[in-house]
């Protein structure tokens, strides 16, 4: 099916601010056509084929899996094994007027976008200043999908989906001391399989509190199994 062409000349500024942007987009047959985006006059919808396949996304949402020495009953043991656990934030988000159960994220930075694969060095630095946790060289980090947008009939934004796998001895790891500008985070999780299927079903926290999709794909990709092959 043929593209609708979009006229740059049609695309009307209608709201500019230092981090979003709001664009009435002129496409042929239609008289309106609203965009949110924080990529300000950068719209995904001016880019061309090729400038569009090759973009990054505007933020990275990290599924982190540690892997913490447990025996079968639950209790800390000196045995080598390691059971692994989904680790979930409660962060204040304000347009919800809600702690919801995220999973670590935040927008890339200027200076990522020269590193080798720019999603993973917003990663480390978004786990690192949400949850404490420095990942070792040898945890395993990786990207699962490059960009996803969050939901492109109202906004360009988009994700990236990394995982990271990293082993640890105990909870003391987990602070929020990096916490910047309008950040809130509270309680730090950790959801055996068990737990996570669970708030999957539930479709809601423990608390009765609804989560975003990303924190439905973290649940999904940690329950699935697929994180095992990447190891």
């Amino acid at each position: 099916m043929k593209k609708p062409e979009l006229d740059p000349k049609r695309v009307m500024p209608l709201l500019e601010t230092r981090y979003i942007s709001v664009s009435d987009l002129g496409y042929e047959g239609l008289k309106h056509y609203y965009s949110v985006s924080r990529r300000g006059s950068a719209i995904a919808a001016l880019c061309s084929d090729e400038e569009f396949r090759s973009m990054l996304p505007d933020a990275v949402t990290c599924i982190v899996i540690v892997r913490v020495p447990e025996c079968a009953d639950g209790t800390a043991a000196d045995n080598g094994r390691r059971v692994p656990k989904l680790l979930l934030t409660k962060e204040f988000r304000y347009p919800v007027g809600q702690f919801l159960l995220s999973p670590p994220a935040g927008l890339m930075d200027p200076s990522d976008k020269g590193e080798p694969v720019p999603q993973l060095a917003t990663a480390r630095r978004e786990i690192k200043e949400e949850t404490g946790l420095e990942l070792k060289s040898t945890d395993r980090i990786f990207v699962v999908n490059p960009l996803a947008f969050s939901s492109p009939g109202m906004t360009d934004e988009s994700n990236s989906i990394v995982c990271a796998v990293a082993d640890i001895e105990d909870e003391s790891v987990f602070n929020s001391d990096g916490e910047e500008g309008a950040e809130l985070i509270g309680d730090y999780t950790l959801y055996s399989r068990s737990d996570a299927l669970r708030i999957l079903r539930q479709g809601r926290d423990d608390e009765g509190i609804f989560y975003s999709v990303y924190t439905w794909v973290a649940l999904m990709y940690f329950v699935s199994g697929l994180w095992e092959e990447e190891l």
